[in-house]
């Protein structure tokens, strides 16, 4: 017997790791944990996205009982939970799929070293990446730290057999059977059920097809709503980029930003933690305690920016546009550090993926690899008129815009960018020095 771990792969169609546990002639038992590492660090009880892991698991539950199976369910520290299942179970290999962040790179160390503890075999698949680690380098064989050679590198890397599904459904016969388990309910890992739904992805032809041309426009919600699912692999990434590379180039090129990221990341694990550049990393910053929980409250008097933080805050989610204005605002006309900024987002997106929300809050900050120049600060107006100019996304969030209620900005925009860029100048000058 075997055993198969799922982790940010929570799907039985066409999953790397669970196909080649299968294919491995020995009887699959499946496992899957609530890390109590990860869930005491929430400080939200109501937490979406562990109402929506609970809901996905016990779906599979049910899934695997029709193939007179069950999955394992535990709760608690990973390491743990395995020394107990090697000693009930002793199976003769661990598979899984990999995770490049950080925390799950040292933990998956560990797991590899109990498993040479106890002469099992110990494979990792790649699964939620088309390409990953080393695969996509520059020609003098380092990452690349911009972005577009590295969506050449990729494009001209892919080939068409690496979005072949994993026919896992072949040898869904082969599954462990054991007496029936259930899943714990929420309480029993300290959680409640949250009011906030994660939305099911919407990969219609028609919406991908017209993404280039809407997916600035907030107040439409055109977007896909894909990346919880990627997140938590209720989707695999090759259904992703087979869809993308039918219906349009764009999306697929944002599935690349987020193998971009992912590759930075995993080269430099410091990056979740200080600046990718060097000379931002003694930047003077204001933190005002005070601004930080208008931001956070959408109550900055800008309306763009509330809207987005009110959208945030109700649904967890937040467009795409609208975050770069957001974050943009809290960091060059605020002066508050992205890190604030990126744990915000981190309590609250139920898309939240380390590697991507940390690019893209450096990215903002003009502080990351290819990010937007530290100069370049967006005036949260002119996105209005740009973006939404018929105030439709902001009236919709902020149904007292306009009112005497709606509070007056909390700072003025082209004071506040040319102390940002004094700030930032001086940054670089003492960097230099």
């Amino acid at each position: 017997m075997v055993l198969f771990w799922f982790r940010r792969d929570l799907r039985l169609h066409d999953n790397a790791g669970f196909y080649h546990a299968l294919k491995s002639g020995k009887p699959v038992l499946l496992l899957f944990i609530f890390d109590s590492d990860i869930l005491c660090q929430l400080n939200d009880k109501e937490d979406a996205r562990v109402t929506f892991i609970h809901e996905t698991v016990s779906e599979l539950h049910r899934q695997l009982e029709q193939y007179g199976s069950t999955l394992l369910v535990k709760y608690g520290k990973p390491l743990e939970v395995l020394k107990q299942l090697v000693q009930e179970y002793g199976p003769e290999a661990i598979y899984t799929n990999r995770d490049y962040e950080p925390y799950a790179r040292e933990r998956d160390k560990q797991v590899l070293e109990l498993a040479e503890a106890h002469g099992m075999a110990y494979h990792s698949f790649k699964d939620q990446v088309i390409f990953e680690r080393s695969e996509i380098l520059s020609q003098s064989g380092t990452p690349y730290k911009v972005y577009t050679p590295y969506k050449n590198a990729w494009k001209k890397s892919f080939e068409q057999s690496m979005i072949k599904p994993y026919a896992t459904e072949k040898y869904l016969g082969k599954l462990y059977q054991h007496p029936q388990t259930t899943v714990p309910i929420l309480a029993a890992i300290g959680f409640s059920k949250s009011s906030i739904r994660t939305p099911a992805a919407r990969l219609a032809p028609a919406i991908l097809e017209s993404y280039h041309d809407t997916r600035n426009l907030p107040a439409l919600d055109a977007t896909s709503r894909l990346s919880p699912h990627l997140r938590f692999g209720t989707i695999s990434i090759r259904q992703a980029v087979a869809l993308a590379l039918a219906h349009n180039d764009t999306w697929l090129q944002e599935l690349i930003w987020r193998e971009y990221f992912m590759q930075l990341l995993f080269h430099f694990p410091s990056s979740a933690e200080e600046s990718f550049a060097p000379k931002f990393r003694n930047i003077n910053w204001r933190n005002n305690e005070d601004e930080f929980a208008r931001w956070c409250e959408g109550k900055t008097g800008f309306p763009l920016v509330d809207a987005g933080m009110r959208e945030l805050n109700q649904t967890g989610f937040m467009h795409n546009r609208v975050r770069m204005v957001v974050a943009s605002f809290l960091i060059k006309d605020l002066l508050i550090d992205w890190r604030w900024g990126e744990a915000y987002f981190a309590e609250k997106l139920l898309d939240y993926e380390l590697a991507s929300n940390v690019g893209n809050w450096q990215w903002a900050a003009g502080t990351g690899a290819d990010a937007n120049p530290y100069f370049r600060i967006f005036n949260p107006d002119s996105q209005i008129k740009k973006f939404d100019k018929q105030y439709e996304y902001i009236k919709r969030w902020i149904p007292a815009y306009g009112t005497a209620t709606y509070p007056a900005p909390i700072v003025e925009h082209s004071f506040a960018r040319d102390r940002a860029l004094a700030v930032y100048k001086a940054a670089i000058a003492e960097a230099l020095s």
